[in-house]
């Protein structure tokens, strides 16, 4: 029979392209290398276990516990609505299924959102029932036998083949590109600020005009008009002195660009999504951006952020810095980041990079593909790890591009790996937030379900396999030689060139003199990314860094500052 369930795909339709790109944070988005199975079943245990846990919290029915989860999700991008349909089609059954003492993993297989393949492990999150595994299972699937849920697919397709189709492929194409869906003259840059806008790169100033934007030199030093987006442009009636010619002529003015993967990015799920306790009204507010930024926030991230941090502690973000130390840099950021990005893919977005050679100013170019060169989510990681040589070829190629498409006077920064047995080291027997209620759940046993549905970001790291996870940081730390080998022997036109490690152990130290553990810079719900907190400390490691040692780098402190706030105040903000 026909499915409702692709007629449900296309309701979350802004849900769902952001989740098939972001499901495995550190995946490529290659066919060969996505398991949709594996991810269906991984929404499908956390979803129940957030009802189930619902129900436990309020002590309500699964019934109720269901409803409320669904009153909790805006209305936007249709999620409440979605939520309903999905309650109405499979509600009954999970009802069934769980007032019979069934936990999620038996649910998830029961409905055919899990399923173990011929000769593979079984996958389970949760303790294994006391009674035998096939035994539960069939029981379980005799309370829904007759269900009618069961006779529709779980198979997604390609939701763009679906209605909505014309929308869907332009969304799709923006995030596999990396542009900005809305961008009227195809500068680059929007007004809008999800889908690639200008959350991740300036906002543009003049969407009707593909001669305006963020980071340019200004044109007839924009007495007229604000061709640079940095909100400093007319004429002075004291003295017709253009206000940029004024205040920004010889104070070096250049833009931040961060070529990274999803940490980059910061790639983030809020934890109260997950956890029952936690969960209110307010709980999904930021849901609708988080899923057009494909999860990730680089509003606020340690390179290119340009919002207060929401973190509590003080320092900023590199762009922020940049922009406090010379205002004319102001809105001059762009985060080319991308989920699952590693030097052997950067290639097919790197052209998404905004810089004229000739037109525009110079720029500090961070290279930061701190984790995908050396983690995936195979059975067996690796072979599929990046070898020196491949990194060296794949780099080479990359500053080769950028030494074609950058303005002279450019600085580039290649950021080294980390030490990734950090992870399991601080976090493997702490509880995870699905099992913190019950205390049935740690990142172990997170991280075994992970690699069992082959979707972990890093199996390599995220493994009780001590040998693979020195292993890995072992090639980590060749991959990271192999960059600051290229940063001392290569020299480059239009740029030079440095090495900065990954001082995650500084950085470590500073947090514990501040009085925090370890385990608390470390996103909670993917156990994986570095979070805000981390982000900001690294930033703050690497502008330090760079102030000491390459301090052309950053360019000279603009005198005329002041008087810039007293004249344009905010700039016309961000």
């Amino acid at each position: 029979m026909k499915s409702p369930w692709n007629i449900l795909l296309v309701t979350p339709l802004f849900l769902l392209l952001p989740l098939r790109t972001s499901a495995s944070p550190a995946s490529d988005d290659s066919p060969s290398t996505r398991n949709p199975n594996g991810h269906t079943c991984l929404a499908c245990v956390a979803v129940v276990s957030v009802i189930e846990q619902l129900a436990q919290v309020h002590n309500s029915t699964v019934e109720t516990s269901m409803e409320r989860l669904c009153s909790y999700l805006p209305e936007k991008l249709f999620l409440k609505t979605t939520c309903y349909l999905v309650i109405e089609m499979f509600g009954p059954d999970i009802i069934k299924l769980l007032s019979t003492d069934m936990n999620a993993d038996v649910v998830c297989h029961t409905l055919k959102f899990c399923k173990q393949d011929p000769g593979q492990p079984l996958c389970h999150l949760y303790p294994l029932p006391k009674e035998p595994w096939k035994f539960t299972l069939e029981k379980a699937r005799q309370i829904v036998k007759k269900s009618p849920a069961l006779k529709y697919s779980r198979s997604s397709a390609d939701i763009c083949s679906l209605p909505l189709a014309k929308i869907c492929q332009k969304i799709k194409l923006a995030i596999k590109n990396s542009v900005p869906f809305k961008d009227v003259d195809s500068d680059k840059y929007s007004v809008f600020p999800t889908l690639r806008g200008y959350h991740w790169r300036g906002r543009d100033c003049n969407d009707s005009n593909k001669m305006a934007y963020p980071g340019r030199r200004p044109d007839n030093w924009d007495a007229h008009e604000d061709s640079n987006c940095n909100g400093i442009w007319g004429v002075d009636p004291k003295d017709g002195i253009p206000y940029e010619k004024k205040f920004c002529e010889g104070s070096q003015p250049r833009g931040i660009i961060l070529l990274g993967d999803s940490a980059g990015a910061h790639f983030h799920i809020s934890p109260e999504w997950i956890t029952a306790s936690q969960m209110s009204l307010k709980s999904f507010i930021n849901l609708p951006t988080a899923l057009t930024n494909e999860l990730n926030w680089p509003q606020i991230s340690g390179a290119t952020g340009f919002l207060d941090s929401i973190s509590g502690i003080k320092e900023n973000s590199i762009y922020l810095r940049l922009r406090k130390r010379n205002h004319c840099n102001h809105r001059d950021y762009q985060n080319i980041s991308r989920n699952g990005a590693s030097s052997q893919n950067l290639d097919r977005f790197i052209e998404s990079l905004s810089r004229d050679p000739l037109l525009d100013h110079p720029a500090i170019i961070i290279y930061a593909m701190i984790g995908n060169d050396v983690c995936n989510g195979k059975a067996d990681p690796v072979p599929e790890m990046t070898t020196p040589k491949k990194l060296y070829s794949s780099v080479m190629k990359t500053l080769k591009y950028l030494n074609s498409h950058l303005p002279n006077g450019s600085h580039v920064i290649l950021y080294g790996l980390p030490n990734g047995t950090f992870l399991w080291d601080n976090l493997h027997n702490r509880y995870y937030p699905l099992g913190q209620l019950n205390k049935d759940v740690t990142y172990a046993h997170f991280y075994s379900f992970l690699n069992c549905l082959q979707v972990s970001p890093c199996h390599s790291w995220m493994s009780s396999n001590k040998t693979l996870r020195n292993l890995t940081s072992e090639r980590a730390k060749q991959l990271s030689n192999t960059l600051k080998n290229i940063a001392t022997s290569q020299k480059f036109m239009n740029f030079d060139l440095f090495y900065a490690d990954f001082d995650f152990q500084e950085v470590t130290e500073e947090w514990q003199k501040r009085g925090g553990e370890p385990w608390q810079l470390i996103e909670p719900v993917d156990g994986f990314h570095p979070n805000e907190v981390a982000l900001l400390l690294l930033a703050d490691r690497l502008w330090k860094k760079v102030e000491l040692h390459w301090p052309q780098v950053l360019g000279k402190e603009n005198p005329f500052n002041p008087q810039i706030e007293q004249v344009f105040g905010d700039q016309g903000g961000h």
